[in-house]
């Protein structure tokens, strides 16, 4: 075996030297939060909390036969903290149960919108199984929130649908708190002037709306153009409460950030908030950083976490150059993932009143 060169040597010496040069120098960094650290108030309320089932046990869920094919469903699953074989044993409850146990065990978060996902709907306005690729019924979520004190109902109604608005009083009267859309996957144009009665009927039951807004990633398939959120100046001039979701982050529309458009909008109506899920994960460099220092979401912003997705390689404390080695070390130890969730929001700068808002708008505190 031919011996190696002193020049070898030395090259991996000096590649291993400067590999610990930069992992000392990366565990040195001090924190450096976005913005001033504030306490963390008691009874935070996560309004983005995702649940979803395979049909197991007539929940009326179902995936469709070519997301179950996708690499993702396996994660979601795994996030989820099933497995297909416990839900089909089980039934879809399962996963209410283990949401709400794992929300029982949370130092923080005392409560969480747990959210339903309706459909594409043809053109007689029935549900389309073949475009739809997740479908979580409102029955379902109604029934699982009843049997659970610590799950909100998180509505969802296809406008497109020909019974929508009985859909939306009936979801008003089993205690929904919100109605819940993805725009590029619903197939829904929120700017669609024939939204028009939908809309006002969500004002006259005072139904907020929780959208997503800016780059649909979790589904095989999105009409990215839908997830605009100037498209939602229409509920907005209307009187709807919305929150924007994820702060329009990661797209582009005509030529402009979507959490530019977002801002323009955040100065003409004082009815629109946005929400700060998913903005840790590793995909939406710099998000949170805008949200909390923006000054046009400064008094708007809403906390949710975007469960499942918390559970997931997406999001860890390691990713992070604002947080110490210290903070790194205590969030990732941290077992409930509500916990995690909070403690890295916090240390990064989420103020007090951002982690309070969602129980005030949504969960009935004052």
């Amino acid at each position: 075996m031919k011996p190696k060169s002193p020049s070898a040597v030395c090259s991996r010496k000096i590649i291993f030297v400067g590999v610990l040069a930069v992992v000392f120098v990366w565990a040195s960094l001090p924190a450096r939060p976005f913005r001033l650290v504030e306490p963390i108030p008691a009874g935070i309320v996560d309004m983005h909390c995702h649940i979803a089932g395979i049909g197991a046990g007539g929940s009326g869920c179902f995936v469709s036969p070519r997301l179950q094919r996708n690499w993702r469903f396996k994660i979601y699953l795994h996030s989820f903290g099933v497995t297909q074989r416990e839900l089909l044993h089980q039934g879809d409850g399962l996963v209410a149960d283990r949401i709400s146990s794992s929300l029982a065990q949370s130092k923080f978060v005392s409560r969480a919108v747990v959210l339903a996902l309706d459909g594409v709907v043809d053109a007689n306005g029935n549900l389309d199984t073949n475009r739809t690729e997740v479908y979580v019924p409102n029955e379902f979520v109604a029934e699982m929130t009843a049997r659970h004190t610590n799950l909100l109902f998180g509505a969802s109604v296809n406008p497109y649908r020909h019974d929508a608005l009985e859909r939306l009083e009936w979801a008003k009267a089993h205690g929904a708190v919100l109605v819940k859309w993805i725009p590029p996957i619903m197939e829904i144009d929120p700017s669609d002037p024939r939204l028009i009665p939908f809309y006002k009927k969500m004002v006259e039951l005072n139904l907020p709306l929780l959208s997503h807004t800016g780059k649909e990633k979790s589904f095989s398939r999105a009409d990215e153009d839908f997830g605009d959120p100037e498209k939602l100046r229409l509920p907005l001039s209307l009187g709807v409460t919305v929150v924007a979701a994820h702060i329009a982050s990661s797209e582009n529309y005509h030529g402009e950030r979507g959490p530019d458009r977002l801002a323009r909008l955040m100065r003409e109506f004082p009815n629109l908030y946005t929400d700060i899920s998913a903005l840790t994960q590793i995909n939406r460099p710099g998000r949170l950083k805008e949200a909390l220092t923006r000054p046009e979401f400064s008094g708007r912003l809403v906390y949710g976490t975007d469960f499942p997705l918390i559970n997931t390689a997406l999001v860890s404390p390691w990713y992070s150059l604002h947080l110490s080695l210290q903070q790194k070390y205590l969030i990732w130890r941290t077992k409930n993932p509500w916990d995690r969730d909070v403690l890295m929001k916090h240390d990064l700068g989420v103020s007090t009143e951002t982690f309070a808002r969602s129980g005030k708008i949504f969960g009935g505190t004052n």
